[in-house]
Protein backbone atom coordinates (compact mmCIF):
# COMPACT_ATOMS: atom_id res chain seq x y z
CA UNK A 1 0.00 0.00 0.00
CA UNK A 2 1.04 3.55 -0.65
CA UNK A 3 1.95 5.54 2.48
CA UNK A 4 0.55 8.68 0.90
CA UNK A 5 -3.01 7.42 0.46
CA UNK A 6 -4.36 9.70 3.18
CA UNK A 7 -2.64 12.82 1.89
CA UNK A 8 -4.88 15.53 0.55
CA UNK A 9 -4.30 16.61 -3.05
CA UNK A 10 -2.29 19.84 -3.36
CA UNK A 11 -4.50 22.72 -4.40
CA UNK A 12 -3.04 25.59 -6.44
CA UNK A 13 -4.42 28.96 -7.49
CA UNK A 14 -2.51 30.54 -10.37
CA UNK A 15 -3.08 34.25 -10.98
CA UNK A 16 -1.68 35.67 -14.22
CA UNK A 17 -2.89 38.15 -16.83
CA UNK A 18 -2.01 35.84 -19.74
CA UNK A 19 -4.83 33.33 -20.47
CA UNK A 20 -2.63 31.14 -22.70
CA UNK A 21 0.05 30.89 -20.03
CA UNK A 22 -2.60 29.99 -17.43
CA UNK A 23 -3.90 27.23 -19.71
CA UNK A 24 -0.41 25.74 -20.18
CA UNK A 25 0.31 25.98 -16.45
CA UNK A 26 -2.95 24.24 -15.63
CA UNK A 27 -2.07 21.34 -17.93
CA UNK A 28 1.44 20.87 -16.49
CA UNK A 29 0.35 21.22 -12.87
CA UNK A 30 -2.64 18.91 -13.23
CA UNK A 31 -0.39 16.30 -14.87
CA UNK A 32 1.74 16.54 -11.71
CA UNK A 33 -1.34 15.62 -9.66
CA UNK A 34 -2.37 19.06 -8.40
CA UNK A 35 -5.85 20.57 -8.37
CA UNK A 36 -5.56 23.91 -10.19
CA UNK A 37 -7.78 26.97 -10.46
CA UNK A 38 -6.78 29.98 -12.52
CA UNK A 39 -7.58 33.68 -12.44
CA UNK A 40 -6.69 36.26 -15.09
CA UNK A 41 -6.80 39.22 -12.67
CA UNK A 42 -6.00 40.03 -9.06
CA UNK A 43 -9.68 40.74 -8.41
CA UNK A 44 -10.72 37.31 -9.69
CA UNK A 45 -7.90 35.71 -7.69
CA UNK A 46 -9.10 37.35 -4.48
CA UNK A 47 -12.65 36.22 -5.22
CA UNK A 48 -11.49 32.61 -5.70
CA UNK A 49 -9.38 32.71 -2.54
CA UNK A 50 -12.36 33.82 -0.47
CA UNK A 51 -14.34 30.82 -1.66
CA UNK A 52 -11.63 28.19 -1.94
CA UNK A 53 -9.10 26.28 0.05
CA UNK A 54 -5.64 26.52 -1.51
CA UNK A 55 -2.23 25.31 -0.43
CA UNK A 56 -0.29 27.52 -2.83
CA UNK A 57 -0.87 30.70 -4.83
CA UNK A 58 1.28 31.38 -7.89
CA UNK A 59 1.38 35.08 -8.68
CA UNK A 60 2.47 37.06 -11.72
CA UNK A 61 4.06 40.36 -10.72
CA UNK A 62 2.93 42.50 -13.66
CA UNK A 63 -0.89 42.58 -13.62
CA UNK A 64 -3.38 45.34 -14.34
CA UNK A 65 -5.00 47.16 -11.45
CA UNK A 66 -2.95 45.51 -8.73
CA UNK A 67 0.54 44.08 -9.12
CA UNK A 68 1.58 40.77 -7.60
CA UNK A 69 3.13 42.37 -4.52
CA UNK A 70 0.03 44.45 -3.80
CA UNK A 71 -2.10 41.31 -4.24
CA UNK A 72 0.18 39.44 -1.87
CA UNK A 73 0.07 42.25 0.73
CA UNK A 74 -3.73 42.46 0.53
CA UNK A 75 -4.09 38.75 1.24
CA UNK A 76 -1.44 38.70 3.95
CA UNK A 77 -3.45 41.31 5.82
CA UNK A 78 -6.08 38.69 6.67
CA UNK A 79 -4.74 35.26 5.63
CA UNK A 80 -1.38 33.88 6.67
CA UNK A 81 -1.76 30.16 5.96
CA UNK A 82 -1.37 30.06 2.19
CA UNK A 83 2.04 29.66 0.60
CA UNK A 84 2.87 32.23 -2.09
CA UNK A 85 5.24 31.86 -5.02
CA UNK A 86 6.02 34.79 -7.30
CA UNK A 87 6.03 33.15 -10.76
CA UNK A 88 6.75 35.90 -13.20
CA UNK A 89 8.41 36.97 -16.40
CA UNK A 90 9.51 40.13 -14.65
CA UNK A 91 13.24 39.74 -14.06
CA UNK A 92 14.13 42.68 -11.83
CA UNK A 93 16.12 41.77 -8.75
CA UNK A 94 14.19 44.31 -6.64
CA UNK A 95 10.92 42.48 -7.37
CA UNK A 96 12.42 39.19 -6.18
CA UNK A 97 13.80 40.78 -3.03
CA UNK A 98 10.50 42.55 -2.29
CA UNK A 99 8.51 39.35 -2.83
CA UNK A 100 10.75 37.32 -0.54
CA UNK A 101 10.79 40.09 2.08
CA UNK A 102 6.98 40.10 2.05
CA UNK A 103 6.96 36.38 2.81
CA UNK A 104 6.80 34.68 -0.57
CA UNK A 105 8.39 31.24 -0.28
CA UNK A 106 9.97 31.39 -3.74
CA UNK A 107 10.55 33.59 -6.75
CA UNK A 108 10.64 31.77 -10.08
CA UNK A 109 10.95 33.29 -13.53
CA UNK A 110 8.85 32.23 -16.51
CA UNK A 111 11.58 31.57 -19.02
CA UNK A 112 13.90 28.93 -20.36
CA UNK A 113 13.00 25.38 -21.25
CA UNK A 114 9.31 24.86 -20.46
CA UNK A 115 9.71 21.29 -19.14
CA UNK A 116 12.57 22.32 -16.90
CA UNK A 117 10.70 25.42 -15.69
CA UNK A 118 7.60 23.40 -14.75
CA UNK A 119 9.70 20.58 -13.34
CA UNK A 120 11.31 23.07 -10.96
CA UNK A 121 7.96 24.65 -10.12
CA UNK A 122 6.32 21.29 -9.38
CA UNK A 123 9.20 20.24 -7.13
CA UNK A 124 9.16 23.55 -5.24
CA UNK A 125 5.41 23.27 -4.68
CA UNK A 126 5.62 19.65 -3.48
CA UNK A 127 8.55 20.36 -1.15
CA UNK A 128 7.05 23.51 0.36
CA UNK A 129 3.57 22.05 0.86
CA UNK A 130 5.05 18.92 2.43
CA UNK A 131 7.10 21.07 4.83
CA UNK A 132 4.09 23.22 5.74
CA UNK A 133 1.84 20.23 6.31
CA UNK A 134 4.45 18.59 8.54
CA UNK A 135 4.87 21.82 10.52
CA UNK A 136 1.10 22.23 10.86
CA UNK A 137 0.74 18.62 12.00
CA UNK A 138 3.48 19.04 14.58
CA UNK A 139 1.89 22.24 15.87
CA UNK A 140 -1.46 20.46 16.20
CA UNK A 141 0.13 17.56 18.09
CA UNK A 142 1.93 19.94 20.42
CA UNK A 143 -1.36 21.73 21.18
CA UNK A 144 -2.93 18.48 22.43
Amino acid sequence: MNGKKNQRMISVLHVDKEPNFLAVSKIFLEKAGFRVDTAHSAEKGIELLKGGNYDVVLLEYNMQGMDGLEFFQTLRAYENKILFIMFTGRGREEVAIDALNEGAIHYLQKRGDIKSMYGTLVQVIKDEVEKKRATDKLAAVEKE
